[in-house]
């Protein structure tokens, strides 16, 4: 088989190291890629967003199997463009990816679907929203209703916190197009969880649960991230409630979105707030969380190019996932000052020796290969997942590795995993 991975981050690095074990994957290419999937593929250099030019490679390398890692180019509609190039794509069409493309368009499709939801306003003005705000008061979250790479929900405890994130959207135009609509939603009480299905339009079938970490500080302090770790299973959702959450969160989407003639392919994403009144969904993404991805691909002991070609050719009934019952726990490294500003090109040292602790593998997301060495070159830079009989042998196998690593100006959460061991009571 040819196949060609569309993205640069951990999550795509995860993608390449578990198609890359099937035993007749001839070509692998990952577009762009980073540092990590150079080793395991071939990096091309076009842009994930850039629809054209990856259909044209797709079609040029004669790709059996075409997979998009981030919301970008789904929402852009890279499945819509192979598909009528007869090239197999695995993925929502851009109307079903909508759903994470627009917040808005989200919370429509579950109030119609009868999915426990937040509260919201929608709004296009300022004064319009103030005048929500004066009326229901903080604490609220702000939300972007476009793409933002992750960072733009704002959670306001206060009114003045809430000024200041209307300020961000409408006044400083922080998130550009993204919060030309803006959603106010009600503060839910809880504890977030992520429950990701494979889907074919008609059949959900859950994988376990995770749990990421957003905060870039321990404690769960600072802004929010595109993730800095995450652990599965998570103990708030054990395996025997995965089925009965899919009833409630997922399976009401796909039959939406099939009674609207665009039924959903792929993977959807539901993050819950598990409220003393039951699980609420945040937000929906339409493919791998990352960095939800590493921990569940490394449990994932299926083979995942069938389940993707199950979902494409709306056989999922047919297929029954096989999952490791050991626990994986990643670690996310960045660059310091992430997700503001923060410098690149330090290089990155001891990630072999990680990779040879039993059970531990080092994803990388922003990093580049030059002159034999591996540079930083992005925020978050890489991800120490690991395999553990429990989430703490799993921690202290992740942190393990972590202590392998060696880079400068950079940052790690300490706790990753502590919320689930608290909950086992293990901590």
């Amino acid at each position: 088989m040819r196949i060609l991975i569309i993205g640069s981050g951990g999550r795509e690095h995860a993608l390449a190291w578990k198609i890359s074990q099937r035993a007749d994957v001839e070509e692998l290419y990952v577009a762009p890629g980073n540092g990590g999937t150079a080793s395991l593929a071939v990096n091309v250099a076009i842009k994930d967003s850039d629809i054209e030019g990856l259909v044209a490679f797709a079609k040029e390398k004669a790709i059996d199997l075409v997979v998009p890692g981030p919301e970008l180019p789904l929402t852009l509609g890279v499945v819509d463009a192979m598909q009528a190039a007869g090239i197999p794509c695995f993925g929502p069409v851009g109307a079903c990816a909508r759903l994470e493309g627009s917040k808005a368009f989200a919370k429509e499709v579950m109030q119609a679907a009868g999915v426990p939801t937040a509260a919201a306003g929608v709004f296009t003005d300022r004064a319009s929203a103030d005048a929500f705000v004066a009326e229901h008061g903080a604490p609220l979250v702000v939300k972007a209703d476009g793409l933002a790479a992750g960072k733009g929900v704002i959670v306001a405890m206060t009114d003045e916190e809430v000024k200041a994130a209307l300020d961000l959207m409408f006044d400083d135009n922080a998130f550009g197009d993204a919060a030309s609509t803006v959603l106010i939603e009600e503060f839910l009480v809880g504890e977030e969880v992520s429950l990701l299905s494979f889907c074919d339009g008609t059949t959900a079938l859950p994988l376990p649960s995770a749990q990421d970490h957003k905060a870039v500080f321990d404690g769960d302090k600072g802004p929010n991230t595109g993730g800095m770790g995450a652990y599965s299973p998570a103990p708030i959702l054990p395996d025997a409630q995965l089925d009965a959450m899919a009833d409630i969160v997922t399976r009401p989407i796909l039959a939406e979105m099939a009674r609207r003639g665009t039924p959903f392919k792929g993977i959807l994403y539901a993050g819950l707030m598990m409220t003393a009144d039951g699980p609420k969904v945040l937000e929906y993404n339409t493919r791998f969380g990352d960095p939800e991805c590493q921990p569940l691909l490394m449990r994932l002991k299926s083979d995942l190019v069938d389940i993707m070609q199950a979902c494409i050719a709306g056989e999922l009934d047919k297929v029954e996932l096989d999952i490791d019952e050991r626990s994986t726990l990643g670690v996310v490294l960045t660059s310091k000052g992430y997700p503001g500003s923060y410098p690149k090109g330090m290089p990155i040292s001891g990630i072999e020796k990680a990779n040879e602790l039993d059970g531990v593998y080092v994803f990388q997301a922003g990093t580049k290969a030059q002159d034999g060495q591996i540079l930083a070159n992005g925020g978050r830079v890489l991800c120490v997942t690991a395999l553990g009989r429990d989430l703490k042998e799993a921690q202290a196998h992740a942190y393990e590795g972590m202590d392998c690593l060696s880079m400068e100006n950079s940052q790690i959460r300490t706790d990753i995993g502590l919320k689930g061991l608290k909950r086992l009571g293990l901590a």
